[in-house]
């Protein structure tokens, strides 16, 4: 196998991860603005923690916030998807690189997803199955709503959401995203004049 090939698999198996990773911490932050926001209506719309009647909390405002956050943190994680294919395909032995880049991608991103769909689901449905009272320990009392195996569930349960909801599903895009990305660039890095020159010889 040639080095630019192996250099570009090696990097391409490294993308889905720096992504999930990207997508994960944009789901706390984004999670962290809420909380900020409720804690200030709590604080500042009197009568609202006692759940006054007639009191209502402004929903607008935290739908706004999602919205923008949701956009805002995840920048980083499309500008990636957009500028690694063409980054690496500009690159003297470019075309090589970005073949081994698509194949690293495609290999570790599937499988990461598949494991974080699954992952995310199991933590999920421990937390539902702690809730049923279908845990019991060695002294036959069931472990429900605020055991310590409910909070080790709660837990789980908060990074299996993003795993399953956000960051499983946004590796198939990547992986499309680059797909397409380097299929219209290619042609066009072909004809730069330097492409002949191998990066490892």
């Amino acid at each position: 196998i040639k080095a630019n090939v192996m250099a570009g698999i090696l990097l391409g198996a490294l993308l889905p991860f720096v992504f999930a990773a990207l997508t994960m911490k944009a789901v706390g932050s984004s999670a962290m603005t809420i909380i900020k926001e409720v804690r200030r209506q709590f604080k500042e719309i009197d009568g609202l923690l006692e759940g006054r009647p007639g009191v209502v909390a402004d929903h607008q405002r935290c739908v706004s916030l999602c919205t923008l956050a949701s956009l805002k943190y995840m920048i980083a994680p499309g500008v990636l998807a957009v500028l690694a294919p063409l980054l690496v395909g500009i690159l003297p032995g470019g075309i090589e690189m970005l073949g081994g880049l698509l194949a690293g991608s495609l290999s570790s991103g599937f499988l990461l997803a598949v494991t974080m769909a699954n992952a995310g689901g199991a933590w999920d449905n421990a937390k539902k199955y702690v809730e049923a009272g279908k845990v019991v320990d060695e002294n036959g009392e069931v472990q429900g709503k605020g055991s310590e195996v409910h909070k080790a569930a709660v837990t789980g349960d908060t990074v299996g959401d993003p795993f399953k909801d956000t960051s499983g599903p946004a590796l198939n895009i990547l992986i499309k995203l680059m797909s397409i990305i380097s299929l219209v660039l290619a042609p066009r890095i072909r004809l730069l004049p330097y492409q002949g020159i191998d990066l490892f010889a």
